[in-house]
């Protein structure tokens, strides 16, 4: 799937981008809400609090930031759901909320009930063992969880969690999970030598990686880590295995097109902002410009992929 992404150099100048689609009348007039599905002070608020704001220069209107974590990431959405579709209420929607969360939770939304305006930011993941590890490779990995008691991994979320059970499918090896809070906890749990490997993302990673407590066995991927070229993806090793995740801005279906088409032009201006990709490298993410209909497009197939892989590990519903 490489890529319907758009990198920072999508072929847009700043000025073009948004003559693309001439600025409604009428629109926008007052401040516009953005809800943002996560807690504040996490990547995703960190991310979409700094899109916000090079987005309200090109717009010249103030956007409000509302934090509506829980859930996984569905409250969020849910109420993106119910406000008026003039625009006026953005929402973060994420690759949990839109391709996990339908096959594992009773949700209040369907991909259905949104416009998509565009997708912004690439979550990358890497598969990571402790510098003293004797596994070299992922081959070494994979050939020591073949054996009778397997390799256990830590795990926060369930797209880890589903990486690494399509990790074991596709190789025939017994990856045994051990769940946990959050990344931090996951990295201590490798630190600490209670799992012998875990996938995280580059802000997890990268501080112990440098120091060699870490060992990076691939990029999980499409393509490496800038940071880390000469590593492989699994895909390249031999192991064709996709983790990585996309967040983007839906409004509520119905919302008048040539405002959804505006917003969509401000948003892939916005992403080549070097102020926003400066924020989005600390945060270990990748700017990314998606057009609304492509994001779409991305979200409905990696939402079909995780039901069928969701089915077949046999992982219960939550609700």
């Amino acid at each position: 799937m490489k890529t319907l992404l758009i990198r920072a150099a999508i072929g847009l100048s700043t000025a073009l981008a948004l003559a693309a689609h001439a600025q409604p009348a009428d629109y926008p007039t007052q401040p516009i809400e953005l809800i943002v599905n996560f807690g504040a002070g996490g990547n995703t608020d960190l991310a979409a609090r700094q899109l916000a704001a090079s987005i309200e220069d090109a717009i010249e209107q103030p956007i409000i930031i509302q934090n509506r974590p829980g859930a996984g990431g569905t409250i969020g959405p849910t109420h993106v759901l119910r406000q008026n579709n003039d625009g006026y209420t953005v929402g973060v929607v994420t690759y949990g909320t839109l391709a996990i969360a339908p096959h594992i939770q009773t949700l209040s939304y369907e991909l259905d009930d949104f416009d998509y305006v565009a997708g912004y930011v690439q979550s990358r993941y890497g598969l990571a063992v402790r510098g003293d590890s004797p596994y070299e490779s992922v081959q070494d990995l994979v050939e020591a969880a073949k054996q009778d008691e397997g390799i256990f991994f830590g795990s926060p979320s369930i797209p880890v969690t589903l990486g690494m059970i399509e990790l074991g499918q596709v190789s025939d090896a017994n990856f045994e999970e051990i769940p946990y809070k959050s990344g931090a906890e996951t990295v201590m749990a490798l630190l600490n030598g209670q799992v012998e490997v875990i996938m995280q993302h580059p802000s997890d990673l990268l501080p112990h990686l440098k120091s060699g407590d870490m060992r990076l066995l691939a990029a999980t991927g499409d393509e490496r880590w800038p940071e880390y070229p000469d590593v492989p993806t699994l895909t390249e090793q031999g192991f064709p295995v996709v983790v990585q995740s996309w967040s983007g801005l839906a409004v509520p279906k119905g919302t008048p097109q040539d405002r959804v088409e505006f917003l969509e032009a401000a948003i892939l201006e916005a992403v080549q902002d070097e102020a926003v990709q400066d924020k989005f490298a600390t945060l270990g993410l990748d700017p990314v410009g998606i057009p609304g209909t492509e994001f779409e497009s991305l979200m409905r197939q990696a939402n079909e992929r995780m039901g069928v892989l969701i089915k077949e590990a046999n992982i219960p519903r939550v609700n």
